[in-house]
């Protein structure tokens, strides 16, 4: 497959600009597989679709106000910090991109908060727009990362063209989010209401979580046709023993299991025993999964409507069928899905 394969024309009035006004009453759009039929559905119906011993896998990392805004000495021009990951807490060394970049270089110091209370140092480049900073802060850790969290707003993505309210910091989040470290949420985890999981565990249904960091390089364009030549930025990825029980048992048994979002579906496929079976991982994973590839783990998934040309995209198409996936992208849009972070969701059974 070819990149040129993932490429399609994108209304801009689809592109969701905000949630829907309930987590599961989005939109769905169930995809049978062996059928081959397209059907539509609110996110809630996906209840009918499991019953008792059936698993849905969850990423449950949390997203951390990652975008920082702050004034350059001297010039005071206001600078856009974004935070992708801690390199080393004593240091309170950070891996970070910075816009607008050309005015930013070694040596630079970045003042943040009303008070100037917080400062960073740029000690590295790293890529156009990346820099290593250095923050200086007067306190203990907990106290410089509290400062942190003051001082950063939730990193909704830059496609949306409103500014952040305070409603973005609940609904881009799983209600279900415990570890902190990711920069973006896995987004097909945000249809999900706490009275739909009760419903879903009431009916038997069971739940495995693993926790992937997700990074800004999921979302990075592909620019190369041959898509074997593409590379994944790295995402930190944990699975516990205990997520392998379940899904190795509902695997045993024959049951559904369905990975919630293609951040959950990065998780199993980068770590698969000879046995095809789920082993536990604590590191970080580059695992990119495009056409053909052999599923070993999940039966159907849960995912949102993503941009053309994604990695995103290019998982779906491998787990779906690449005329089928198409096939339903062009039903999508006739009928105004919406797309994207806070769009509406797909189910492939």
């Amino acid at each position: 497959m070819k990149l040129s394969h993932f490429q399609f024309n994108l209304p801009k009035e689809l592109l969701a600009e905000y949630p829907a006004e309930n987590r599961d009453e989005s939109r769905l759009m169930v995809i049978d597989r062996k059928k081959q039929t397209i059907e539509h559905k609110m996110f809630k119906d996906v209840i009918d679709y499991f019953d008792d011993g059936d698993v849905l896998i969850l990423n449950n990392t949390k997203v951390f106000p990652a975008r920082l805004y702050g004034n350059k000495e001297k010039t005071g021009a206001r600078i856009e910090v974004f935070l992708l990951r801690e390199l080393n807490a004593e240091q309170r060394l950070w891996d970070v991109l910075v816009d607008p970049a050309r005015k930013i270089r070694i040596g630079n110091k970045l003042y943040f908060g009303d008070d100037d209370s917080l400062v960073a140092e740029v000690i590295d480049n790293t890529t156009s727009r990346g820099r290593t900073l250095r923050f200086l802060y007067d306190g203990s850790y907990e106290e410089f990362r509290n400062k942190l969290t003051e001082l950063g707003e939730t990193p909704i993505p830059k496609y949306i063209s409103r500014d952040v309210t305070p409603e973005d910091a609940e609904r881009y989040q799983t209600i279900y989010a415990k570890e902190e470290g990711a920069v973006a949420a896995p987004t097909a985890g945000l249809h999900f209401s706490k009275h739909l999981l009760k419903r879903l565990e009431i009916k038997g249904v069971k739940f495995a979580e693993v926790t992937l960091h997700v990074g800004l390089g999921t979302f990075n364009p592909v620019e190369v046709e041959d898509l074997s030549k593409h590379k994944m930025d790295s995402e930190e990825l944990k699975i516990t023993q205990e997520a392998c029980d379940i899904v190795n048992t509902a695997k045993a048994a024959k049951k559904r299991i369905c990975t919630v979002g293609t951040t959950s579906m990065r998780a199993v496929e980068s770590s698969v025993s000879s046995q095809n079976t789920l082993n536990p991982y604590d590191g970080w994973t580059n695992k990119f999964v495009f056409p053909p590839h052999d599923f070993s783990i999940p039966t159907c998934m849960i995912t949102n409507f993503h941009t053309p040309k994604s990695t995103l995209l290019m998982m779906v198409s491998a787990f779906c069928g690449h005329d089928l996936m198409k096939r339903a992208y062009e039903e999508a849009i006739k009928e105004e899905y919406k797309f994207y972070s806070y769009g509406d969701a797909m189910l492939i059974i």
